[in-house]
């Protein structure tokens, strides 16, 4: 993975996405609204304010809306920094107004909160706290130094200070609310986003290692009858040309070359299958395939049937989702276990069933009712009590993703056993992850994909 996907998948970076014509649109629409409020303010009700110094402030919204037009190009990104000072300038200026009309006596004091929600959306941590504790700072101001408003007979308007202290902690409250509830959200629907994108690139990783293994299988079975009858020619051609040895020392070179390229044929299709397991297999054969990769990583790796009628084992498809799905979950077992991993497969008329448990210490109990979700947080006390739980979240999100799109049905657990840390005595004692299938949605031959493939079709790109 680059290091730019790498960024984003952790979201880092993420304020870069936030356009700058964006927020410019954001701000003449706020410049309008300040507009309006005070001219109705002096029209409607007469109300005598420092006109001067508001047309000021609104002007300094202007000129600078119009430098950043003219300025930076139509589709810039801002960057973190960027944002928070644009973000930064709107408190700033809608304070000032505030403290123009009357501070907290102004209803219009509650667009303080605006600033602190877009903070909290697309800004980082540091500048998000800056930016509501700015907030709350400027609030308390203005509950005390403001310039009164008044009529145009003199007199001035002001609500009861029991009043102010009410609006003052009720800003105070939705600045820490709300800013914790936006950014909350925020993160939840940005980690969301950077695990699905992550599962997509998962399962196009797995298409792509399939569809290869398919073409060298496909290669090594059509080339395979070519190659027998160059090599049957050639040998033919080093029996009758035994009495010119210019041209027999050319047919060796012929038929050695033909076996080179078998041989290449059949290392690469180790990777592969034959034809009828492109699209189908056995379900031990898949079940395999999965767990191929975590064979020679120090652990067994225990596979057992408990359904007796071995010759009803069900042909299911060969999707890149099961494989990479049940890959990723055998990786977590081979991981946290001690010395042993048990996958299990079981089967009925009506269910597919894949069980995969280690002998480690299993899943924390608090985290089992969240496992699943991508980028779990973890507690301290848990982090100490299983270090290794450090890398659990993304690669279970990626598995349980994938294994739920082809109908499966996921229940994490932990064993009922205790873990008796003896290699060869090992119990059952660590993570269980229970896989349901519906027969009908994975069984090949009722999808109709059990069907002979027949001859090879050219892949179009």
């Amino acid at each position: 993975m680059s290091e730019t996907n790498t960024i984003l998948l952790h979201g880092r970076g993420r304020s870069n996405w936030i356009r700058l014509r964006t927020l410019i649109l954001l701000r003449w629409v706020a410049i309008l609204g300040q507009l309006a409020a005070i001219t109705f303010a002096q029209r409607m009700y007469n109300l005598q304010l420092e006109f001067g110094l508001c047309y000021l402030a609104i002007g300094v919204s202007v000129i600078g809306n119009l430098i950043a037009i003219f300025v930076f190009p139509e589709n810039k990104r801002l960057t973190e920094s960027e944002n928070f000072l644009m973000v930064l300038f709107d408190l700033l200026q809608l304070s000032f107004l505030l403290y123009l009309t009357g501070g907290l006596h102004n209803p219009f004091a509650i667009l303080l909160l605006a600033p602190v929600t877009i903070s909290a959306s697309v800004l980082g941590l540091r500048s998000t706290l800056i930016i509501g504790g700015g907030a709350i700072m400027l609030v308390t101001l203005l509950a005390t130094f403001h310039i009164p408003l008044r009529t145009g007979e003199g007199f001035v308007l002001r609500v009861p200070d029991i009043f102010i202290f009410g609006n003052w902690a009720a800003i105070t409250i939705a600045t820490l609310f709300i800013g914790a509830y936006s950014r909350r959200v925020s993160q939840e629907i940005h980690s969301m986003a950077d695990a699905v994108a992550a599962t997509q690139m998962a399962l196009s990783r797995e298409q792509k290692l399939t569809d290869l293994g398919g073409v060298v299988a496909a290669a090594a079975h059509e080339l395979g009858t070519p190659l027998a009858t160059i090599k049957l020619a050639s040998s033919e051609l080093i029996e009758e040309l035994e009495d010119r040895p210019d041209l027999v020392e050319d047919a060796r070179l012929i038929r050695e070359q033909a076996d080179r390229c078998r041989d290449i044929l059949r290392g690469m299709g180790r990777a592969g299958k034959d034809d009828l397991h492109l699209r189908q297999a056995p379900l031990s054969a898949v079940v395999a395939e999965a767990a191929e990769p975590h064979m020679d990583r120090g652990k067994r790796i225990l596979t057992e049937s408990l359904t007796e009628d071995a010759t009803s084992q069900p042909m299911i498809l060969r999707k890149p989702e099961i494989i990479h799905g049940l890959r990723n979950l055998v990786q977590n077992a081979v991981d946290f276990a001690h010395s042993t991993v048990w996958i299990e497969t079981q089967w009925s008329e009506d269910q597919v069933i894949v069980r995969i448990q280690d002998d480690g210490q299993g899943y924390a109990p608090a985290m089992i009712g969240r496992i699943g979700d991508p980028f779990v947080r973890r507690r301290r006390v848990e982090r100490r009590a299983r270090p290794e739980y450090e890398g659990m979240g993304l690669g279970l999100f990626i598995a349980k993703t994938l294994l739920e799109r082809t109908g499966a049905e996921l229940k994490f657990a932990n064993g009922p056993d205790r873990p008796s840390g003896d290699s060869a005595n090992p119990t059952r004692s660590g993570a269980l992850v229970h896989v349901v299938w519906p027969r009908l949605r994975i069984a090949a031959h009722i999808s109709g994909d059990g069907a002979a493939l027949g001859q090879n079709q050219p892949i179009t790109i």
